[in-house]
């Protein structure tokens, strides 16, 4: 289990939607110190974090994040891209760059902080994933999502050792700018973030922050046409 009370915590993509959320609660919760990244830091509101600049797949930008932020024991790797490309029609390069952010960047960002997280004595990593990492309705994001989950199962085995657990958040359409779209039920950003929290400091491997997220999960048990009705016609 993980205390987050007084923790140093670095969320990506903290200036908005599910990360800034983030953000809130972790000061609600008596966090230490939230470095909030962004592309543009100056897109960071909350009074008490501390903006870093960040693109995720960006190597160097990583890097120096890294060394700015030298004091985190958790990571939370939230920034993501959605564009749902069309693997038969859209763009090779859009399904390139939506795996570009949503699985080689938490990769990139998670390897520059493991090290920094076992210099300060172990912690916590949690990894935002999408109800769509287990159903594949969204063409090449569905696919990067379920990339990272497997990452992350890979990576809490790999980390246990060295002292730092994984949890992955599993969430259906949250209300932010990304869905604003959508219609459609949406959970509340500001439950998600409690929910992920909640999970971090029991040490959950997984936290399913709502009911289709939990419906889908207990579907991968089944036949296909379950998940898929298209599949049953």
């Amino acid at each position: 289990m993980t205390a987050l009370k007084g923790a140093h915590v670095l969320v990506t993509g903290g200036s908005r939607g599910i990360g800034k959320a983030l953000v809130e609660e972790l000061y609600a919760r008596g966090a230490g110190k939230v470095y909030a990244t962004a592309r543009d830091p100056r897109s960071v509101t909350h009074p008490d974090a501390v903006p870093v600049a960040l693109e995720v797949t960006d190597p160097a930008s990583v890097a120096a994040a890294a060394a700015r932020a030298d004091d985190v024991t958790v990571l939370i790797n939230n920034a993501g891209a959605a564009v749902g490309a069309s693997f038969l029609d859209a763009p090779v390069d859009d399904v390139r760059r939506e795996f570009e952010t949503n699985f080689y960047g938490p990769l990139l960002v998670t390897r520059a902080f493991v090290p920094v997280i076992e210099r300060n004595g172990g912690g916590h990593i949690l990894n935002v994933h999408s109800v769509l990492s287990w159903l594949a309705l969204g063409g090449s994001y569905s696919a990067s999502k379920a990339a990272l989950w497997s990452q992350t199962n890979s990576l809490r085995l790999e980390l246990r050792p060295r002292g730092i657990a994984v949890t992955g958040l599993h969430v259906g359409y949250v209300d932010t700018d990304l869905a604003a779209d959508v219609d459609a039920p949406k959970s509340d950003p500001r439950v998600v973030a409690a929910l992920a929290l909640d999970g971090i400091e029991a040490g959950a491997y997984e936290v399913l922050a709502d009911d289709i997220s939990r419906q889908v999960k207990a579907g991968l048990a089944g036949d296909l046409p379950g998940l898929y009705a298209e599949l049953a016609q």
